[in-house]
């Protein structure tokens, strides 16, 4: 969309949200207080940019008699450059589901027991890094394993407030899906021997109730007694549901919380993610089939990364990342990790807007 529209969308929403008429609605209110709040950095970001760019027209023009202003003129180009620069960057299109929560599951793969300790130490590492972003977590539903891992664990990441662009849950944290490999002894290894495991990650933007509608028709719910480690009953009623979504063949199980219609409700939370993802997912693809390049420098099906203990490395394979701080990655200083993603992504979308 061009800066022009964007800017008569921004005065006509300032309008619509100053008339007390609108905020009878709490549901459209809500969705035209989120767009607006989307669209003020970027309104923002211009009116300083054409406030500069004034500024640099009156120190040139002063110069030309004061050399004493050219200094000022040189301070305020290189302003109006950055500036110009952050709105380019702020006008690259979205993605639809930057302002959203999301919905991260780790399971244990390929190791047995070493590769639940792996999933574990995934997990610490993001609830880590979530706590340094000032995020809220919250643990959905889990199957710990016998020495301490996990088995799989779903958790919610959730925004505080409105993000800032490209600063919110889902576009920090949207590239971790994926196949996530470490290499190391594990405390299993009688022999010290360095051994491979892994763990998937799968990352979806959770879904509000009214984006999904699910008839009930199209669900199958059945109860089960919820299990713990080494696969003893933890309570003594069927508590525990597993949903399948028959048009999708989507199962979901929760078995957490102490209720059946708690751990319902739970469930359905990740039914309306996964199905969501999906849409969004089938819509990407119809999109990519009609451009020329259907190749994202990002790709979050393959696997991703490598987790290397005995060098103390890591290394994300899809943009050519290497760093030998594995130990403080671990400890949720993922910055440098993500922000080489994020770069490849806005690199490839700012290019495919400007062709």
């Amino acid at each position: 969309m061009k800066l022009d529209d964007l800017l008569g969308e921004y005065y006509e929403l300032e309008q619509q949200l100053a008339d007390p008429a609108v905020h009878a609605d709490a549901g459209q209110a809500r969705r035209l207080g989120k767009r607006y709040s989307q669209l003020t950095p970027i309104i923002s970001a211009y009116r300083e940019l054409v406030r500069v760019e004034n500024d640099v027209a009156a120190a040139e023009e002063l110069a030309a008699e004061d050399p004493a202003f050219a200094e000022e003129a040189r301070e305020l180009t290189e302003q109006k450059e950055e500036l110009t620069e952050r709105l380019h960057y702020l006008l690259i299109p979205r993605d639809p589901a930057d302002d959203k929560n999301l919905i991260m599951e780790v399971k244990a793969g390929e190791g047995g027991e070493e590769s639940a300790l792996f999933a574990g130490d995934l997990v610490r590492m993001y609830l880590r890094y979530a706590e340094r972003q000032g995020w809220k977590t919250e643990v959905i539903d889990s199957t710990p394993s016998d020495l301490g891992g996990y088995k799989d664990i779903t958790i919610a990441f959730k925004n505080k407030g409105v993000p800032e662009p490209g600063q919110g849950v889902w576009p920090q944290l949207k590239f971790e899906g994926g196949v996530h490999r470490v290499q190391r002894v594990p405390v299993t290894e009688s022999q010290g021997r360095i051994h491979t495991s892994a763990a998937g990650v799968l990352v979806v933007p959770e879904a509000e109730e009214v984006e999904i509608e699910i008839s009930e028709n199209d669900l199958r719910v059945d109860v089960f007694r919820s299990s713990g480690p080494g696969g003893q009953s933890v309570n003594t009623t069927d508590s525990a549901v597993r949903i399948t979504h028959l048009p999708s063949g989507i199962v979901v199980s929760c078995q957490n919380e102490k209720s059946q219609l708690q751990n319902k409700e739970q469930a359905m939370r990740i039914l309306r993610a996964r199905l969501l993802a999906e849409a969004q997912a089938s819509a990407e693809a119809e999109a990519a089939a009609e451009r020329k390049s259907q190749v994202r420098t990002v790709d979050r099906s393959e696997r991703v990364r490598t987790y290397n203990f005995p060098e103390n490395r890591i290394s994300d394979h899809r943009v050519g990342y290497k760093a030998y701080n594995l130990d403080q990655v671990l400890d949720g200083d993922l910055d440098a990790v993500l922000q080489a993603l994020i770069d490849a992504d806005t690199k490839e979308r700012l290019e495919q807007a400007q062709s």
